[in-house]
C-alpha cells in the first residue's frame, strides 16, 4: 500500500532518481529486509530514498524514526560509514527524486534465530501541494 504523498524506496535507489522499490505499509509486501548471521555478530548497512509523489513537496524538517527496536538493533544516518543514530532529520525540502539515506541493521550472538517483523520506519512530515 502506497502512500498518497511521501513515500521509502529500497533496492539501491539513485540520488536524484525516481528509481527503486516501494516499501510496503503494514502488509509486508514490499518490506525493507536484511538477513543477518547473528553468531557472527553481523552489520549490514542498506542503501534507501524518500521521495514526495509527484505534485508535492516536504515543508520544513522531515523527521525518520524506528520503532519496535527493542533490542537497538537498527540505526540512521544520512551516510553510509558515520554518524548513526536512531532518528535522522532532513531539513532540506523533499521532492519527487530520491533523497538518500541508510540504515544499519546488526545482530548479536545473544540472540536466537528469529524473523523480527516489529521494527517500523516511522516518518514525520508536513506536505505541501506545488503549483501546476
Amino acid at each position: 500500500m502506497a502512500n498518497a504523498f511521501l513515500n521509502i524506496f529500497t533496492n539501491n535507489p539513485t540520488a536524484g532518481g525516481t528509481d527503486g522499490t516501494m516499501v510496503s505499509e503494514n502488509d509486508f509486501t514490499s518490506p525493507i529486509s536484511v538477513t543477518l548471521d547473528a553468531s557472527k555478530d553481523e552489520e549490514k548497512v542498506i542503501q534507501l530514498a524518500i521521495r514526495t509523489e509527484s505534485g508535492y513537496i516536504t515543508q520544513g524538517d522531515t523527521t525518520i524514526t524506528d520503532s519496535g527496536d527493542t533490542n537497538d538493533r537498527l540505526k540512521l544516518s544520512f551516510s553510509s560509514d558515520t554518524g548513526w543514530a536512531d532518528s535522522i532529520t532532513f531539513s532540506d525540502t523533499i521532492v519527487a527524486t530520491n533523497t538518500i539515506f541508510y540504515i544499519k541493521a546488526s545482530s548479536n550472538s545473544a540472540e536466537n534465530p528469529q524473523s523480527d517483523r516489529s521494527i517500523k520506519l516511522n516518518v514525520q512530515a508536513v506536505i505541501q501541494a506545488v503549483g501546476s
